[in-house]
């Protein structure tokens, strides 16, 4: 028996304000050689993370999340300032944050969510919390440095428009990290 195909729901930045986010990051990369930066093709907002969706689910949660897409309007994100998880003394993840004057994202996520399990796919993780992951690290560090930098950063803001639904390959992408393939689009109402 097969475990599923591991998947994600997500809200995928422009290509301009991806853009912004690297010519920020370009000059500081190499500062400091525990951190793992995302590639930049790869950095998005993630909704929901569903570890395994078994060829049974898909074609229902496509269904779902085209539902979820058509009921819900547009609205505008700004990437802003940074965080890390678990926390600034002992981070593993380097993020940036969101301001959704809106309020458009987390009750999208929750949609979302909700549409992965009327599916019958399981939904991983905790409390939704809306953010770009930027870098990871191998063993916890206190990231206050990178936090003040972060803490300058603001993005152009742009209309969230769609979501998608990316199919997740760990290890098979440059350098063993994940390689991702895109499935489908959803195109908010």
């Amino acid at each position: 028996m097969t475990r599923g195909t591991r998947m994600f729901v997500a809200v995928v930045p422009p290509p301009e304000v991806l853009a912004e986010v690297e010519t920020f990051l370009e000059p500081r990369v190499d500062a400091d050689p525990d951190l793992r930066w995302a590639r930049p093709e790869q950095r998005h907002l993630t909704l929901a993370f569903l570890p395994a969706v078994g060829p049974g689910s898909l074609e229902h949660l496509e269904e779902r999340l085209d539902e979820v897409a058509l009921t819900t309007e547009p609205f505008d994100l700004t990437l802003r300032a940074g965080g890390a998880f678990p926390g600034t003394a002992d981070a593993r993840i380097l993020w940036l944050g969101v301001d959704d004057p809106l309020d458009g994202l987390a009750p999208l996520a929750r949609r979302v969510r909700g549409a992965a399990n009327a599916a019958g796919t399981q939904v991983h993780g905790g409390p939704f919390r809306a953010h770009l992951t930027l870098a990871r690290l191998g063993r916890p560090k206190d990231v206050r440095r990178w936090l003040e930098v972060l803490d300058t950063f603001v993005s152009t803001t742009w209309t969230v428009t769609d979501v998608t639904l990316v199919e997740s390959h760990l290890g098979q992408g440059p350098g063993g990290r994940p390689r991702y393939a895109e499935r489908g689009t959803f195109p908010l109402r």
